[in-house]
C-alpha cells in the first residue's frame, strides 16, 4: 500500500482552462522525463513486490513511508520553485517537483511509477457544516496552524444540520484535464484517468469541529444517546455518500477490493471501553465495505488493539509515537502490520541528533521483529525542521540505513 503525491485537478471546468502555454509545456516536458527515467529503474519494481507483500501481512524487511513534509521549509536551490504560469500546469508542475525532490533527498521505499493520472473531477456538497474557527499560527508560511472551534451542534435539534453529501462527476472537466495531460506529456509518460481509490474516514475528527472537543468528549459520559445519535448520523451520512460513488462509477473498483483507511485520533485519551462504544461499533459500518483496512493514525491505541481487531478486514495498525512501544509490539503480534511512528518532534529539536535517532529506531525494530511484528516506519506530522531541511535528508538516509539490516 505505496501512496504517492496526489494530483489535484478539481479546478479544471474547461478546456480553455488546461490548455498549456508552449513555454509551460516545455517547462512539464522536462520534468516528466526525469520522472520518468527513475519510474524505469528497477528497484520500481521490487519495491512494488515489498510493498505487495507487507499488505498481504506477510514478513520482509521493515518498509518507510514519509509524508506530511512541511514544503515551505524545503525549498533548497530552487528546487521546488514553480516557473509555469497556469493554475492547471502549476499543479502539476508542484506535483512532478515534489516527486522528484523526495526522490532526491528522502525517498524512504517511494514508488515511481511509469504513469501519470488525471484524477476524476467530482463535486461534493460536504456534511452540511462549513467549519466556523478561529486561526493562530506562529508561521506565516505553514498550513501547521492551531484552531479553536465554535461550537454549533450543541443538543439534539441541532443534529440535523448533519447533511447528505451529493456527489456529482464532471465528465466535461475530467475529459479536459485527461486530454490536456495526455498533450503535455505525449512520448514521455502514458496518461491515465484516475477514479477514486479510497477515502480518509475520520467522523470523530469531523465531529469535534462542530462540537467541541471538551464539550464532546464530557458528553461520552453525561449524554451518551445524544453523542450515539451524533455519530450515528454522520456514519450514515458518509455511507450515503458512498453509494453515489458506487452508483456513478466514481470508484477504481469494487470496494470489496479497495483499502479502507480511518482513525479517531480525538479518542486518545479515551477509555478503550468507551473508543469501543463510541467510535468503533459506528465506524464497523463503514469498514465491512472495503477488502482491506487500516486503522489510526497520531492515537495511541497500543491498549486498544483488541477492540480495533473487531473492524473487518484488519490488516494495519497505525501508533503515536507516545505509546507504550513494549505493550504495543506484545498486543498487535504477527497478524497484523504495526505502522509504526517515529517522533517527529526530533526533528523540531534545537539541535538534531541524528545518531540517537538511528540507535532508537534500531532498537524498536529489532524488538518489534523479535516478537514477530511486521513493521512498517512511518514518518508524518513534520510540522516543522527550523527550515533545515538536511535534518529531514539525514533522517531518510539512517532510516535506509537501519531496516536494509533486517533485508
Amino acid at each position: 500500500m505505496y501512496v504517492g503525491g496526489i494530483l489535484s485537478l478539481e479546478g479544471a471546468r474547461t478546456t480553455a482552462e488546461v490548455k498549456a502555454r508552449r513555454e509551460d509545456k516545455e517547462i512539464l516536458r522536462g520534468l516528466g522525463r526525469r520522472v520518468a527515467e527513475i519510474a524505469a529503474l528497477a528497484i520500481q519494481q521490487e519495491r512494488k513486490k515489498l510493498w505487495a507483500i507487507s499488505d498481504e501481512v506477510k514478513p520482509t524487511r521493515p518498509l518507510i513511508h514519509i509524508c506530511q513534509e512541511p514544503w515551505h521549509e524545503l525549498n533548497v536551490n530552487d528546487e521546488l520553485t514553480l516557473r509555469t504560469e497556469g493554475d492547471f500546469c502549476r499543479r502539476i508542475e508542484d506535483f512532478l517537483r515534489k516527486t522528484l525532490y523526495k526522490w532526491n533527498h528522502m525517498r524512504g521505499d517511494m514508488v515511481v511509477e511509469d504513469v501519470l493520472y488525471s484524477p476524476y473531477v467530482i463535486h461534493d456538497t460536504g456534511f452540511g457544516i462549513t467549519e466556523d474557527v478561529d486561526i493562530a499560527m506562529t508561521d506565516e508560511t505553514s498550513d501547521v496552524v492551531s484552531r479553536r472551534f465554535h461550537v454549533q451542534i450543541k443538543d439534539d435539534s441541532d443534529v440535523e444540520k448533519i447533511k447528505t453529501p451529493r456527489v456529482r462527476f464532471d465528465k466535461e472537466a475530467t475529459e479536459a484535464a485527461f486530454q490536456a495531460m495526455s498533450d503535455i506529456f505525449d512520448g514521455i509518460l502514458p496518461v491515465e484517468k484516475r477514479a477514486v481509490e479510497w477515502f480518509w474516514f475520520d467522523p470523530w475528527d469531523q465531529i469535534v469541529r462542530w462540537t467541541g472537543v471538551e464539550e464532546i468528549l464530557t458528553d461520552l459520559a453525561l449524554r451518551p444517546e445524544y453523542v450515539h445519535k451524533i455519530i450515528g448520523r454522520l456514519v450514515d451520512a458518509w455511507l450515503e455518500r458512498l453509494a453515489q460513488y458506487e452508483k456513478l462509477g466514481l470508484l477504481a473498483d469494487h470496494p470489496s477490493k479497495l483499502w479502507g483507511h480511518g482513525a479517531a485520533q480525538i479518542f486518545s485519551e479515551v477509555s478503550p471501553a468507551m473508543h469501543e462504544e463510541f467510535a468503533i461499533n459506528h465506524e464497523i459500518r463503514w469498514y465491512k465495505h472495503w477488502g482491506k483496512n487500516y486503522y489510526g493514525c497520531c492515537e495511541p491505541l497500543h491498549r486498544k488493539v483488541d477492540i480495533c481487531r473487531k473492524i473487518p478486514n484488519l490488516r494495519k495498525i497505525s501508533m503515536s509515537p507516545w505509546i507504550n512501544f513494549d505493550e504495543a509490539v506484545e498486543n498487535v503480534g504477527s497478524d497484523l502490520v504495526f505502522m509504526m511512528k517515529p517522533n517527529p518532534a526530533t526533528l523540531a529539536a534545537e539541535k538534531w541528533d541524528g545518531e540517537a535517532f538511528r540507535k532508537e529506531l534500531d532498537g524498536k525494530l529489532r524488538k518489534g521483529l523479535a516478537a514477530g511484528c511486521i513493521m512498517e516506519v512511518v514518518l508524518n506530522s513534520v510540522s516543522t525542521v527550523r527550515y533545515q531541511p538536511q535534518r529531514l535528508w539525514e533522517w531518510a538516509r539512517i532510516a535506509s540505513e537501519v531496516v536494509t539490516q533486517f533485508a
